[in-house]
């Protein structure tokens, strides 16, 4: 790599990034946030005061749901019910109706139920603060999990990776991976820890504004200068 504002070449596979272009990458992401909407899971967690329950409930309501419909949908059925008590109370098609039209209503609202009476039964009312635990909650897969242990439980030592940061990983040239859970193990070894936490907001929310997967929109970002994948194909 060159000084900064040259083009950043493409590493070999397997090769990991400088920390100094990771830094310079994440700092350039991290000053442009505030012009930017974030997820509906940071804004669950930023409302409710980093409520572990609410943000478990968000981050389930979420997979594969426009950020738009799966805030309206949390906010309805929080307003009904906002503890793992009261909601393992409500009826499975009670939640449906409250949460339509998330991506997979009724499988959610069934997942939903049964990780609040898990909750209730087996953790106490309190949402885990483990890999492991989480993971036996019905409809928690990795991407939930570590999310939940970034956002709730202040870990430092997860990385959440959905769609966009699998995308955009691949594209800055991070890692070379097929699948995001790929990306999850490979990011570990690609990046220096300290930016571990931060990385599902500042991909997420580029990714989502800027360097979408169809049409991302080069011209405007603030990477273009270290990006290999810059003027990337809208087939890409």
């Amino acid at each position: 790599m060159g000084k900064a504002g040259t083009r950043q070449a493409k590493l070999p596979a397997g090769a990991a990034p400088r920390p100094s272009d990771v830094a310079w990458i994440m700092q350039r992401l991290r000053r442009a946030m505030p012009d930017l909407e974030v997820p509906a899971v940071e804004k669950i967690a930023r409302d409710s005061r980093v409520d572990p329950f609410l943000v478990l409930i968000g981050t389930l309501l979420s997979a594969r749901t426009q950020d738009a419909t799966t805030h309206a949908a949390s906010q309805r059925l929080f307003a009904r019910a906002d503890s793992p008590g009261t909601m393992a109370r409500l009826g499975v098609r009670v939640i449906e109706r409250l949460i339509y039209p998330v991506s997979f209503y009724r499988t959610k609202a069934r997942h939903v139920k049964a990780t609040c009476t898990l909750l209730v039964e087996r953790f106490g009312g309190h949402v885990p603060d483990t890999m492991e635990d989480l993971l036996t909650l019905p409809g928690v897969g990795r991407k939930t999990a570590n999310l939940v242990l970034i956002l709730a439980h202040g870990s430092r030592r997860n990385i959440c990776v959905d769609t966009h940061v699998h995308r955009i990983s691949n594209r800055l040239g991070w890692v070379a991976t097929r699948t995001p859970d790929e990306t999850e193990q490979a990011l570990y070894r690609a990046i220096p820890r300290r930016w571990w936490p931060d990385v599902n907001l500042y991909l997420v929310t580029w990714g989502q504004n800027v360097c979408r997967p169809i049409g991302p929109r080069c011209r405007a970002c603030v990477l273009a200068a270290r990006c290999p994948s810059v003027r990337v194909s809208a087939k890409d």
